[in-house]
């Protein structure tokens, strides 16, 4: 499952340009509010861009991790008050990254928390099967805390892409 500290990027770095916004083929991102509504914002968003990127096959994966790392930021990530107040929260903000091979979907929240995986062997929770689901339906996720007067941390998920060649042999 996800890791944190300095091995919590590597799976992002093997294989990736470099993390330079420069390297990114395709980017887009949006802020979204601290409230519920938001998760229902950020699958038209991805619908949208992947339609842009003509990554449409990709939707239901990607909509579906999209939608468990933006519950969590706002379930667990904001305080309790910020459905309430929400100018004075900082937004929880997705961001699509493409590269020729690889989607990176980062879901960016004001805690300092990292994200806890509950145990997968309990199906009848109401709740806590979020990060199981970003795990069985990503190639790889994880987080890093924000270095900075920023502060928070991202939770990321990353997909990978087939390569133009191998879409022609098919």
């Amino acid at each position: 499952m996800g890791t944190n500290g300095s091995t919590m990027l590597e799976p992002l770095r093997q294989g990736l340009p470099p993390l330079d916004p420069a390297a990114v083929s395709n980017a887009a991102s949006c802020a979204l509010p601290a409230r519920y509504e938001a998760v229902r914002e950020a699958r038209q968003f991805t619908r949208r861009t992947l339609d842009q990127w003509e990554l449409g096959e990709r939707f239901d994966d990607v909509c579906l991790v999209v939608s468990e790392l933006v519950t969590n930021a706002l379930r667990h990530a904001l305080p309790t008050s910020a459905p309430c107040v929400t100018e004075q929260i900082p937004p929880v903000r997705l961001h699509l990254m493409r590269w020729t091979e690889r989607l990176v979907c980062a879901v960016r929240d004001p805690s300092d928390d990292s994200p806890v995986a509950r145990d997968s062997d309990d199906f009848s929770a109401e709740s806590g099967r979020g990060l199981f689901l970003v795990d069985s339906f990503s190639d790889s996720w994880g987080w890093h805390p924000l270095a900075g007067t920023m502060g928070g941390k991202v939770v990321w998920a990353l997909f990978l892409l087939p390569t133009a060649s191998a879409s022609v042999a098919e």
